[in-house]
């Protein structure tokens, strides 16, 4: 590894940072980490004592509610909790209980007394276990008793001893010290709060003042240890509200400090042992660290090399020894090729002032749509409104029902056309999803002719259905040809290019319904009608929204100008081909689809 190279700089920097970091974090740990973690322990118990105080005060009377309040504290904190009255006497609570239902429907709430109990004398028992109690009540109902004995159903004796009563049923609710979270005897800690209370009244750590100050309405926080275990606890005492009770009250809350002293003894011997072997570690890691973080910066540096292999004037370099000086010798050189670099961006520019032509094109169209909106609407309006205005102002009883129809009529028209709008922004929107199945085109086909008879009648038209095949291809039924889709989709199409050539077609003319199947299967569906044909120019743009190669003739036949905007989606759905061509008699409309489950076009959209 080279003096110079920026590997071995990088090498040396980043062992010389983190052996630091780690002799900083060593030292922290033996001088703040204890009482660090003392303050920050004692500070969250007090705000949570705070919480306790604000539920307390909601219910203050509520003895089963404040029973279960100290239970929760106690398990969530792993802490001993307390309510305090006058002389700073412990009011009697008794946080852990278990809810039985005997067979016969009672219910009975076994009280867990603190004094004289041990984690081993209560089994581990869960909500819906069978559990046998021998004890006493302590009510006259029966339903409040004090344990002697708690054992699971199937672990009892035969009988209770002298003197005690048992109680059998099915555990419904209980609160219990949590295993897991209460890291001390939780009993035997409950019981020494008194202790730790008048050994804080005897002596003060901070002087009479303590005292004082609590009866002032201020929290007090000492430390205190218990002469029989050795174990130290943090002891805090904090006011409650006093609405409604005589003289005042107080919550006291005893955790216990022992853990710490442990964790941080152990984690200092930790450290130590593990000193050698971070040292090693940081070596190694800060070697693998520097190779991978310069690999980029060669491999740059090799890629700036080649593309300074150009034939230009020399330019001053730099001259640093290591890869940065290359580096930027490399790039001094590529700075030169800057012109070229202009001539890019005056093509970008050009394929920009593209790009914002065609965006202002785009505007145009939606221009035009809106515009072709207001029109559509605007004139069916102007209709009704002028029709309306005639009927308020008392026209002839001759006149009023041609009146109401124009209105009728023209309302419809308004309402096809919002329902064409409504119908093809759910294509526009991917909120379409196909249900496809093998169905009969023929069958469909009559069955949307029958539905234009009487437009048929009106004009005088006849519909001709041939059918045929290619030569060796899947022969065709007599009467029906099958295909794959979605039924209801294609029938709209039908009904679309159906609807299109019948306003179009000449009187006393014939429309012509081809149905041709290719040697693959593909089934093309052709309309041709005799009437007008298309200009060239237009037959590009017909499945446009809106767009119409004569402008009046919709209104005359009453069209929207959507129709063949949906028949465009629905085919593209269906991975149809399609399109429309001009014919000796008028024009043609065509479309294909398959005989067999193959189409590209069924995703899953959401039809709302």
């Amino acid at each position: 590894m080279r003096r110079h190279s920026v590997v071995f700089k990088l090498f040396i920097v980043t062992s010389a940072l983190v052996l630091l970091a780690f002799l900083v974090v060593m030292a922290a740990e033996g001088l703040f980490f204890e009482r660090f973690y003392r303050g920050t322990k004692i500070s969250s118990l007090a705000g949570s004592m705070g919480s306790f105080a604000e539920a307390y005060g909601e219910h203050p009377d509520d003895e089963r509610r404040v029973s279960r309040l100290l239970g929760e504290f106690m398990n969530r904190h792993d802490a001993s909790i307390a309510i305090l009255g006058r002389e700073f006497a412990q009011l009697h609570y008794e946080p852990y209980s278990i809810d039985l239902r005997t067979p016969g429907g009672k219910l009975i709430k076994v009280v867990i007394p603190s004094e004289g109990t041990t984690r081993e004398s209560i089994p581990q028992v869960k909500i819906g276990d069978r559990l046998s109690v021998d004890g006493m009540f302590m009510d006259e109902r029966d339903m409040i008793m004090n344990p002697v004995d708690i054992h699971l159903s199937a672990e009892a004796s035969v009988e209770p001893d002298s003197g005690l009563v048992r109680a059998e049923g099915e555990v419904t609710d209980l609160l219990l010290p949590e295993l897991n979270s209460r890291s001390y005897n939780p009993f035997y800690q409950d019981t020494l709060i008194d202790d730790a209370v008048q050994a804080w009244r005897a002596q003060p750590p901070d002087g009479s003042s303590s005292e004082t100050r609590l009866l002032q309405g201020e929290p007090v926080r000492f430390e205190w240890r218990d002469s029989w275990s050795g174990v130290e606890y943090a002891v805090l005492l904090q006011p409650l509200a006093n609405e409604g009770r005589t003289g005042p009250h107080y919550m006291v809350a005893l955790s216990s400090l022992q853990p710490v002293g442990e964790a941080v003894n152990i984690l200092r011997r930790y450290v130590i042992v593990l000193a050698p072997l971070i040292v090693v570690l940081v070596v190694l890691l800060s070697l693998i660290f520097s190779r991978i973080v310069s690999r980029p910066l060669l491999a740059l540096n090799r890629t700036a090399a080649r593309l300074a292999e150009l034939d230009f004037s020399a330019v001053p370099e730099a001259r640093s020894k290591d890869e940065f000086g290359e580096l930027s010798r490399h790039l001094a050189r590529l700075s030169r090729n800057l012109d070229q670099a202009l001539n890019e961006l005056t093509r970008a520019n050009h394929q920009l002032q593209l790009d914002v032509e065609e965006k202002r094109k785009a505007e145009e169209l939606r221009k035009e749509l809106v515009a072709n909106i207001s029109h559509e609407l605007k004139t069916p309006l102007g209709i009704v409104k002028g029709f309306a205005e005639g009927l308020q102002d008392g026209v002839a009883d001759d006149k009023r029902e041609r009146y109401l129809a124009f209105i009728v009529s023209e309302t419809d028209r308004m309402n096809a056309l919002i329902m064409d709008m409504l119908e093809l922004s759910k294509f526009e929107v991917k909120k379409v999803q196909l249900h496809p199945r093998s169905f009969s085109l023929t069958g469909l086909i009559n069955r949307v002719v029958e539905s234009f008879a009487p437009q048929l009648e009106a004009k005088g038209l006849r519909i001709e259905l041939t059918q045929s095949e290619e030569e060796g291809g899947p022969r065709l039924g007599p009467n029906e040809v099958t295909v794959w889709g979605d039924p209801r989709r294609i029938e709209q199409v039908i009904l679309n290019l159906l609807s299109n050539a019948v306003r179009h077609a000449r009187g006393q003319s014939t429309i012509r319904i081809a149905l041709h199947r290719d040697m693959d299967g593909k089934m093309t569906t052709t309309i041709e009608n005799s009437g007008l044909s298309i200009a060239e120019a237009d037959l590009a743009r017909i499945w446009d929204h809106f767009y119409r190669a004569e402008r009046s003739r919709d209104r005359k036949s009453g069209g929207t100008g959507l129709g063949l905007a949906i028949v465009k989606h629905i085919l593209e759905l269906h991975g149809s081909e399609y399109g429309a061509w001009n014919t000796e008699q008028g024009v043609a409309f065509y479309f294909t689809l398959q005989d067999k489950e193959n189409i590209n076009g069924g995703e899953t959209h959401d039809e709302t």
